[in-house]
């Protein structure tokens, strides 16, 4: 009897842990040191965190604690020294320097402190800006930028140009060019810094929004705690360590 009983329980553990999704982002102990001998320094001590679909996490810690370093490593913008990265599936260490942009470019999104939109380019254009730079530009990639602006409240000001936008409109702007690509994974860099609290809010309500209703999966640095609850986690760096 205690056979029988046991075997249909094993039978529905392997097949939960089968379904189990796969992690949009995995570090598993990255790290990241500069110099070599007495001159070492280690900007970022092993750290290993997973991001699963349709989660965002904040990263939170003082200035100087590492979390530039950690985001730019997520972001396939700097090689670890030890560790592996993977995102979407993808080993970074298998791809080479010159593949790096074409993946960045396909599977993540960017959204910076300071939305750093292009000053000649209408807010539709900064959008259709995403797919023309992987050569898919196109009727597709213009009923994207439509849809895109519809949804994040900006229609009336597509033609508008970014010295002509509120700061939490740029902010906007900078989620849906982050969005145009249809990214796994979104890395925003403190995107409130420069909002006032409601503003501040508005923007990662959204960010939040999206990654929850799309199975997207997002990681923000920050230092702003007012929006720390509208995040999925909270982990912190302090002094180049990552605390869960």
């Amino acid at each position: 009897m205690t056979l029988t009983t046991d075997r249909p329980q094993t039978a529905s553990i392997s097949h939960a842990a089968a379904a189990l999704p796969t992690p949009t982002l995995s570090l598993q102990g990255v790290s990241k040191t500069y110099g070599d001998g007495d001159g070492t320094i280690t900007a970022l001590h092993p750290a290993t965190l997973v991001v699963q679909p349709g989660e965002l996490v904040a990263v939170n810690g003082p200035s100087g604690s590492g979390k530039s370093t950690f985001l730019s490593i997520a972001g396939a913008l700097l090689r670890p020294t030890t560790g592996q990265v993977m995102i979407a599936g993808q080993d970074l260490t298998a791809l080479s320097d010159a593949g790096l942009p074409a993946f960045r470019l396909k599977n993540l999104g960017f959204v910076l402190q300071s939305s750093n939109l292009i000053p000649y380019l209408n807010v539709r254009e900064q959008l259709t800006l995403v797919p023309h730079l992987a050569g898919e530009d196109g009727r597709g990639a213009r009923e994207r930028a439509e849809e895109l602006l519809k949804l994040l409240g900006l229609s009336e000001r597509a033609r508008h140009f970014p010295d002509a936008l509120s700061g939490g409109q740029r902010q906007r702007v900078a989620i849906a060019r982050a969005l145009m690509n249809d990214p796994q994974l979104i890395l925003a860099d403190e995107p409130t810094a420069s909002l006032d609290s409601v503003r501040g809010r508005e923007v990662v309500e959204l960010l939040a929004q999206q990654v929850h209703a799309h199975g997207k999966a997002a990681v923000m640095v920050t230092h702003d705690e007012r929006v720390l609850d509208l995040c999925d986690r909270v982990v912190s760096i302090v002094d180049g360590q990552l605390r869960e």
